[in-house]
């Protein structure tokens, strides 16, 4: 289990593969064990990089209140001790706030955003209402159920819950609450003209709650590419790995032109996904 001390909290990391790194970061309560499937089937191309954000999993407890900042110079901290100088920077759900946030704080060390199912704000309030009903959860200090809750919703077999329950309960349930409250807070729409760097969208066709937010980001973002996989819900990094995995592979490599004789079939699977900006059906478009 490797740990490294950094900025005065232990962080327990994974890397695996090797070539071009994507570091992961994960929503609150949840851990790297979320991205499990990704550093499976990603790792023969690319060097994955995931991390217990402080206060949960097997990381340290956090005496600092979570802050997207602070989270984002434990990631720095940690590049910098892989000797990572540049990488893709990805996050689901919340965690795809922590990644805006980075490609903000420090635009000379990211390649790029891979944002799943993620929001530069939370604004409509079925989502503010389930951010604070998971904040309450907390103060109830039982870590069990909220545990229950969230992982079984992202699990896409009974292994897949153990795993990420099991790493989940691990966490400090106050530091816990401070992510989800930082998260009700937190707003970077006006600022998304300034990314400059290119950013994958990915989000289900079934997750229509989370619609609005894929629009605003990728009208947002100067450089976006948006892409809606079929019949999917919110929980994508496990319930849909195969077909997200193989939107970053092709994007990745399409961006490093490793790949130049597939750049055109990579833009689209037909009959599997559809590309916002080719051929996404009529209701998914803002006009």
């Amino acid at each position: 289990m490797p740990i490294a001390r950094l900025n005065g909290v232990s962080l327990h990391y994974h890397v695996r593969g090797k070539g071009v790194p994507i570091i992961w970061i994960h929503p609150p309560l949840l851990t790297s064990e979320n991205f499990n499937y990704q550093m499976a089937q990603l790792s023969d191309s690319f060097r994955l990089i995931t991390f217990d954000i402080r206060g949960h999993g097997y990381s340290g407890t956090s005496d600092e209140p979570l802050t997207y900042r602070l989270i984002v110079e434990d990631m720095l901290a940690l590049m910098d001790k892989l000797g990572v100088k540049q990488a893709y920077v990805g996050g689901y759900s919340t965690g795809g706030s922590i990644a805006l946030q980075a490609l903000l704080s420090a635009p000379e060390r990211f390649l790029g955003g891979m944002l799943i199912s993620a929001m530069s704000e939370a604004s409509d309030m079925w989502l503010r209402g389930r951010i604070r009903g998971a904040a309450a959860l907390t103060r109830l200090k039982s870590k069990s159920l909220i545990s229950w809750a969230i992982t079984w919703g992202n699990a896409d077999s009974r292994l897949t819950y153990k795993n990420l329950r099991r790493a989940a309960r691990k966490g400090n349930i106050a530091n816990w609450r401070q992510y989800y409250q930082y998260s009700l807070t937190y707003n970077c729409t006006d600022r998304l003209k300034d990314i400059k760097a290119p950013v994958l969208l990915i989000y289900g066709q079934s997750d229509r709650s989370f619609h609005k937010y894929a629009l605003i980001l990728h009208e947002g973002l100067p450089n976006s590419q948006l892409y809606w996989i079929p019949k999917a819900k919110h929980q994508i990094p496990t319930k849909n790995a195969l077909e997200m995995n193989w939107i970053i592979e092709q994007w990745v490599k399409n961006r490093c032109k490793m790949l130049p004789e597939e750049r055109e079939e990579a833009l689209a699977w037909s009959g599997h996904l559809y590309d916002a900006d080719r051929d996404a059906p009529e209701e998914y478009m803002r006009h």
